[in-house]
C-alpha cells in the first residue's frame, strides 16, 4: 500500500455513477415491486452501502477506511430504460473515498441484475464511473 502517512486529514467526498439497462418490461416489473427475489431497489441500496464498506477487503492494496457516511440512490429511467445509480462516500482521512464510491455503485447495479435475471438476462451494467471528488491534495475534480 501506498503510504500516506504525511498527509493531512481532510474531508473526502466521492460520487460514482453507473447504470443497468434493461427491457422495458423489466423494469416495469422493477417498478411494480413484483420481482420474485422482492424490492430490487431496497436490496441494491443495502448491497451498495456494504460493499463500500467492504472495499479494502475486494481491492488489493486498498486503504482501510473509516467511513463517515455512504449513501446509494436508484431512479428509474425510462429513457434507457433501466435504472441509474448513484453513490456518495464520505470520510475524514488521509486517502480519498473514490474507491468506495465506485464500488458501491458497482455492487449496486450487480444486485439489481441479479434481483432481475430470471425476467431478463440480457441486462447489461454500463458506464460505471467517477463523477465528482472533493478533498485532498489533488483538490476537486468533477467530470464534464
Amino acid at each position: 500500500m501506498v503510504d500516506v502517512a504525511d498527509k493531512a486529514a481532510t474531508v473526502r467526498v466521492a460520487v460514482a455513477e453507473g447504470s443497468v439497462r434493461m427491457a422495458r418490461e423489466t423494469l416495469a416489473l422493477c417498478l411494480s415491486g413484483d420481482a420474485k427475489k422482492g424490492d430490487v431497489f431496497a436490496a441494491a441500496r443495502i448491497a451498495g452501502i456494504m460493499a463500500a464498506k467492504k472495499t479494502a477487503d475486494l481491492i488489493p492494496l486498498c486503504h482501510p477506511i473509516a467511513l463517515t457516511k455512504a449513501s446509494v440512490e436508484l431512479a428509474p429511467d425510462e429513457a434507457l430504460p433501466g435504472v441509474r445509480v448513484r453513490a456518495t462516500a464520505h470520510c475524514v482521512g488521509r486517502t480519498g473515498v473514490e474507491m468506495e464510491a465506485l464500488t458501491a455503485v458497482s455492487v449496486a447495479c450487480l444486485t439489481v441484475y441479479d434481483m432481475l435475471k430470471a425476467a431478463d438476462r440480457g441486462m447489461t451494467i454500463e458506464a460505471v464511473r467517477l463523477a465528482e471528488k472533493r478533498g485532498g491534495k489533488s483538490g476537486d475534480w468533477t467530470r464534464d
